[in-house]
């Protein structure tokens, strides 16, 4: 029987030059999100690759609060094609991209049809993995890309949702719980100096203590699966 699996995603990376550098260097397996079109997430990415560790998009969606997106952002009132454009375009900015999840998005993940048209692009980009970030409990995301037939995950803690160490702790400890009692769990942070402190510092002590394994995104999807 295989230990219960957990994997952490670490989200926003492409702004931070020295916070990236620091994720990249972390010896167990997270997730490096990047957002597309920033100043150094073609260089990390790379380096997160060449350190084993799966590359991600995170896709800018629009919000319910109107939040500005940044560059690449999709939205409800694009047509098709601008939207396949804008998508397309994010893909092809990071390198090495294995899987895509949502910034912010509690809107546009609402929507079936503009979910539809982002699952059809994964699968012709060769079948990617989607994780919805849940920003929004109404979100159809992962129902939409198991129609699809695409592999699809959900977040099940946010690390970070406070700035602070002992917090931060306090969820990472939540996440290794969870991935103990279901088998398996998925955590999202954030390249915070606080965060990445927390999970130099604790990650793997807190893992082995709970007897969690910290797996990349295929590995933990299979788990789940039971494949």
């Amino acid at each position: 029987e295989p230990r219960p699996a957990a994997t952490i995603v670490i989200d926003d990376m492409g702004d931070r030059p020295l916070e990236g550098q620091r994720v990249a260097d972390l010896t167990v397996p997270v997730v490096c999100a990047f957002l597309p079109h920033t100043p150094h997430a073609p260089r990390q990415a790379r380096a997160c690759h060449r350190a084993g560790k799966d590359v991600m998009l995170h896709l800018p969606m629009e919000a319910l609060n109107g939040g500005e997106l940044g560059p690449g952002g999709v939205t409800l009132d694009m047509t098709p094609e601008r939207f396949r454009d804008v998508v397309e375009e994010n893909l092809d900015a990071i390198p090495h991209v294995a899987a895509v999840n949502n910034h912010m998005g509690s809107l546009l993940t609402q929507h079936p049809g503009h979910m539809t048209w982002l699952m059809e692009i994964l699968a012709e980009a060769g079948g990617l993995l989607f994780l919805d970030s849940r920003t929004s409990p109404d979100t159809v995301g992962k129902q939409m890309a198991r129609e699809a037939d695409l592999p699809a995950l959900e977040r099940d803690v946010f690390l970070d949702h406070y700035r602070d160490p002992e917090a931060i702790d306090r969820q990472l400890r939540l996440l290794l719980r969870q991935a103990r009692r279901d088998g398996t769990a998925v955590g999202i942070g954030h390249p915070y100096p606080e965060t990445l402190d927390v999970l130099e510092e604790r990650l793997e002590e807190l893992a082995d203590a709970y007897g969690v394994e910290l797996v990349g995104l295929e590995e933990l999807y299979g788990r789940r699966n039971g494949r």
